[in-house]
């Protein structure tokens, strides 16, 4: 009996897997043949979002590239994969590349026309993205702002520094003196490359390195690694931003983030509760801060004589 009943469940057994095996071989069939058709309608040059969260390609670099006018030497076989894998990295950084594209049709508006004033060579924008996303981050050694100045060096370059107010969260100041600084470097290295590799690791770095290494070009110096990169993230970024679709990245024209609109007040008298004052002035705290990041305190003391320009949301 147990014989006879271990024969019947065995059949069964064989039953149940042939069966099983059917149903698996017409699954594959048909997501095969899905798959098949898919990859067929793909364009290779323009990917959609659903396209590229799907199928990987490769990047396509261009021939020729200058950043500030200054060439950039393809020909070399380490210079073309060191530019190759910064523009991979952030292409398939897919969210964050994204989020700094966004904010680019907010901020840029705000920086280039400064950097315009002070003949700022334009591709130094890129270098703005990379270094806080258009954000006002705060690095682990305490740069701040969209330009990343360290405490000493935005006191250098008369930024106001201290408890209550802190230039560098003020983008046109702090604006200003990165493009005091940039020429600064300029007029020491003569090279807009060099100047942004100094930003990145100190004029003092590459002082040493052009001594003991004895070259004078950014491309022949071996430098600290987050500086060896440097450059080249800032020209991925580039060339990102100059072909957005090229690398996959399709915005609507409702999907970029709006400039800021707002009215300005100058204010010559201490505020002695700045949630108050937002009340005041017809907004709130996070309103009045969210416009003007400087205020890094929930007062203002204003001396005898100063003034601040204060930003309200129309």
């Amino acid at each position: 009996m147990r014989k006879r009943n271990l024969l019947i469940a065995c059949g069964f057994a064989i039953i149940l897997i042939g069966v099983t095996a059917a149903i698996s071989f017409s699954i594959a069939q048909n997501t095969e043949e899905q798959d098949s058709s898919y990859f067929e309608t793909l364009n290779p040059d323009v990917l959609h979002f659903e396209q590229m969260s799907q199928y990987i390609h490769d990047v396509e670099l261009p021939k020729t590239m200058d950043f500030c006018g200054e060439p950039v030497p393809l020909d070399r076989f380490y210079v073309r994969e060191s530019l190759e894998r910064e523009l991979l990295v952030n292409t398939y950084r897919h969210a964050s590349t994204l989020l700094l594209m966004k904010r680019t049709s907010r901020w840029l508006p705000v920086i280039e026309p400064i950097m315009k004033k002070n003949n700022l060579p334009s591709d130094f924008k890129y270098l703005a993205m990379i270094e806080s996303d258009l954000t006002n981050a705060v690095s682990p050694s305490k740069a701040v702002g969209f330009w990343q100045f360290l405490e000493g060096t935005g006191k250098q370059y008369n930024l106001e520094i201290y408890k209550e107010v802190d230039m560098r969260y003020n983008q046109e100041k702090e604006t200003q003196a990165a493009c005091d600084f940039l020429k600064d470097l300029y007029r020491r290295f003569k090279s807009w490359t060099l100047a942004a590799a100094a930003y990145n690791c100190g004029g003092g770095r590459i002082s040493k390195t052009i001594e003991e290494q004895q070259v004078t070009s950014y491309y022949d110096m071996l430098l600290p690694n987050e500086t060896e990169r440097y450059i080249y993230r800032i020209l991925a970024f580039k060339l990102i931003m100059e072909n957005p679709e090229k690398y996959g990245f399709h915005i609507s024209d409702e999907g970029w983030y709006q400039p800021l609109e707002y009215k300005t007040i100058t204010v010559t008298e201490s505020i002695e509760n700045l949630a108050q004052f937002a009340i005041d002035q017809g907004t709130n705290l996070k309103m009045l801060k969210y416009y003007n990041p400087w205020l890094r305190s929930d007062k203002l003391t204003i001396s005898e004589g100063n003034s601040y320009v204060i930003k309200l949301p129309k």
